[in-house]
């Protein structure tokens, strides 16, 4: 009960300083939105020169790229560690953050949340619904239990990774470059793993396994069976890749030296 408590609390501070600042929190959620749509238009200019990819319908990549902005958007809520290695060990907050009896990583993770990056799931889900209604499916009564745990799962792959990469600032006060290029890697898995030749397929299943957040659980919705042990797998997946972002942070605050050292 205590980290739920915690976690109200940051978010009502969270909300209060955002609303001070309405027009930028305004212009960042119409900013989201334009990023959607224009990756949108990219896929039906794609499809305005073809009628399948890889023998996927237009209305299935939709129906695939609208359910990775649920799990991503998730991700990008609470896992917003994009300037940590800025804040937290350049400026040296995370010493602040290590007075306190709270595991530092959830500290970190609430002082960092971005709630008005869900907006995105909203826009996935409006996307999935068009896709359904296009394509006539008729979901089954399980399948909104399987798309929350599977949208849980891919928002646990994300996390992971990131806080892996985060916790490399946690050995080196110098900046990385890694998160921005494994954001670019992990667009390959809004759209089917199968338009890519082998070798990225592997990569996107067993190496970075951005293949879970998006396709593999979006083509088991879709009713295609190909993939049906990889879609199950998503919160296995998540689970493991969470566990080891979780391990690698710990470890890095064990051997943390601190700001001033």
């Amino acid at each position: 009960m205590y980290p739920f408590r915690l976690f109200t609390y940051y978010f009502v501070q969270y909300l209060k300083t955002r609303l001070e600042y309405r027009s930028d929190f305004f212009v960042q959620l119409v900013t989201d939105l334009l990023f959607q749509a224009v990756n949108l238009i990219f896929i039906l200019v794609v499809f305005s020169h073809t009628s399948d990819l890889a023998g996927w319908s237009r209305e299935e990549v939709i129906f695939i790229y609208g359910y990775f902005l649920v799990p991503f958007a998730v991700f990008a809520a609470f896992f917003n560690l994009w300037d940590f290695n800025e804040r937290y060990i350049i400026k040296g907050e995370l010493d602040r953050v290590l007075t306190r009896p709270v595991h530092s990583l959830l500290q970190v993770i609430m002082e960092t949340m971005t709630p008005e990056s869900l907006t995105g799931a909203v826009t996935g889900v409006a996307v999935m619904g068009w896709s359904v209604w296009q394509m006539g499916l008729n979901p089954v009564w399980y399948d909104p239990i399987l798309f929350l745990v599977f949208v849980l799962g891919g928002a646990a792959i994300y996390g992971g990774l990131y806080i892996m990469l985060t916790s490399i600032s946690l050995f080196s006060d110098s900046k990385t470059d890694i998160q921005p290029i494994m954001y670019n890697v992990g667009n390959y898995g809004r759209y089917p793993v199968n338009i890519y030749n082998k070798v990225i397929q592997g990569v996107l299943t067993w190496v970075m396994p951005f293949a879970f957040v998006g396709f593999y659980p979006a083509s088991f919705l879709l009713k295609d069976e190909r993939w049906l042990v990889f879609a199950l797998l998503t919160p296995v997946v998540g689970v493991v890749w969470l566990f080891l972002g979780v391990t690698v942070w710990n470890y890095g605050i064990r051997h943390y030296r601190g700001a001033g050292s």
